[in-house]
């Protein structure tokens, strides 16, 4: 299986959406357009949904530090939401939820990082 990346700015969020696995074989595509979205708009925030992510690995996990850092040196917050079982038994694992929250979706996520539609 492959990923699928949606992306979508949305009052100086960048929100992006996950689908598939992201591991060693899509961690550098995914890092890419993440990195080239937070340089060409004004996003002040991400949110990460990882609703529709099946599998991810320690690239993976890499991919979501580095822009976590990256966008907290902006002065920004990030937020990850809608993450299956799976998925959230490795991010608790890894002890990414101590600097990350996490939400049960898109809408929560958005209302906490300020941006009410």
């Amino acid at each position: 299986m492959n990923l699928q990346i949606e992306m979508e700015h949305h009052r100086g969020v960048l929100i992006v959406r996950l689908s598939g696995e992201l591991d060693h074989h899509t961690s550098d595509m995914v890092r890419m357009q993440m990195d080239e979205a937070i340089q060409r708009r004004q996003c002040e925030h991400i949110v990460l949904s990882l609703k529709n992510l099946q599998f991810m690995d320690s690239s993976g996990l890499g991919v979501i530090l580095g822009r976590y850092k990256l966008i907290k040196q902006k002065g920004g917050k990030m937020a990850v939401c809608d993450v299956n079982p799976p998925v959230h038994r490795l991010l608790d694992m890894s002890g990414l939820f101590k600097i990350i929250p996490v939400y049960e979706n898109e809408g929560n996520a958005l209302t906490e990082l300020e941006v009410v539609s």
